[in-house]
């Protein structure tokens, strides 16, 4: 079984991408600070401090975004001491998509809905019971939920056994992949990932996710923008992400951020299927690739 994070695919310039790499180091700062992604509104408290005075910045660039924790959001490079609170908002994350992809999902697969009605029409020219017919209905989406978690958790088991098992030697040791945390008043709230192709000089927006709690606030955009700002620092010609969100909010936040949909296809294999054929009847996803062109090779 494969147990990797799954493979992720997202196409927009953003700014004249053509200039990212005459421009010198200053300007190029200046740049991803202002023009390409305005700052996020500052939480409401006492005037901000002066900004720290420039030093290596060997990953991500700046090391927040937004004012200081306690004051707004801070962006910053995660830390081994923040393991179990990223690992707890990657599986609560992960967790809401149960009944999103059974239920709403459904909407996405008309075959599905087709068969599902026939099954239900079936019932009723042979008991000619009303009841019965909506019971079967009820027992289709109630095996829908079923294998949805079934999978979702397999899928989780995957996960944390892999990659979020060990954030440090996974994203923050290996060269072109980092992994970044979202700080408010002193919590982890959200998460985000990139982690580098070298084969066609990309990087892959990974494990992004904000605490339901905090949403609402811009950090999600604020975590994406700290991926792009990585990719155009490390001169990498384009950030791609591939997601089986259902929620709508989810693609219009990649759209905000400047990504391009490259299509989706109904047969993906999420880590953790055994392609039974129970789950075939029972669980669809479907996969959506996005990218950014940050500039042409």
């Amino acid at each position: 079984m494969h147990c990797g994070p799954p493979d992720m695919v997202c196409e927009t310039k953003i700014v004249a991408a053509e200039d990212h790499e005459a421009l010198p180091g200053a300007k190029k700062d200046a740049l991803l600070a202002g023009a390409m992604w305005p700052p996020l509104p500052a939480a409401p408290g006492p005037a901000a401090a002066p900004p720290p005075a420039p030093g290596p910045q060997p990953r991500g660039g700046p090391e927040g975004v937004g004012p200081p924790a306690g004051r707004g959001v801070c962006i910053r490079e995660f830390r081994a001491a923040e393991q179990e609170a990223a690992r707890r908002i990657f599986y609560d994350g992960i967790l809401e998509r149960i009944p999103n992809t059974a239920f709403r999902g459904l909407r996405q697969h008309p075959r599905t809905q087709l068969l599902y009605a026939l099954l239900a029409a079936l019932c009723f020219a042979v008991t000619r019971s009303l009841m019965l017919t909506c019971l079967v209905s009820a027992g289709l989406l109630a095996l829908r939920y079923y294998y949805s978690r079934k999978v979702i958790l397999a899928y989780l088991e995957c996960a944390l056994h892999t990659d979020m098992a060990d954030i440090e030697q996974y994203y923050m040791k290996p060269p072109g992949s980092c992994f970044w945390v979202a700080v408010l008043d002193g919590n982890v709230v959200g998460i985000v990932a990139a982690r580098a192709h070298e084969e066609d000089n990309t990087v892959e927006l990974l494990r992004m996710s904000v605490d339901s709690r905090f949403r609402g606030k811009g950090i999600a955009k604020a975590l994406g923008r700290k991926v792009l700002e990585f990719a155009v620092l490390h001169n990498y010609s384009a950030v791609v992400l591939g997601t089986t969100a259902v929620k709508v909010a989810a693609h219009k936040l990649y759209e905000s951020l400047g990504f391009r949909h490259m299509g989706a296809s109904d047969h993906y294999v999420l880590p953790g299927m055994t392609l039974s054929l129970a789950e075939r009847l029972f669980f669809q996803v479907r996969y959506h690739r996005y990218r950014l062109q940050l500039r042409e090779e």
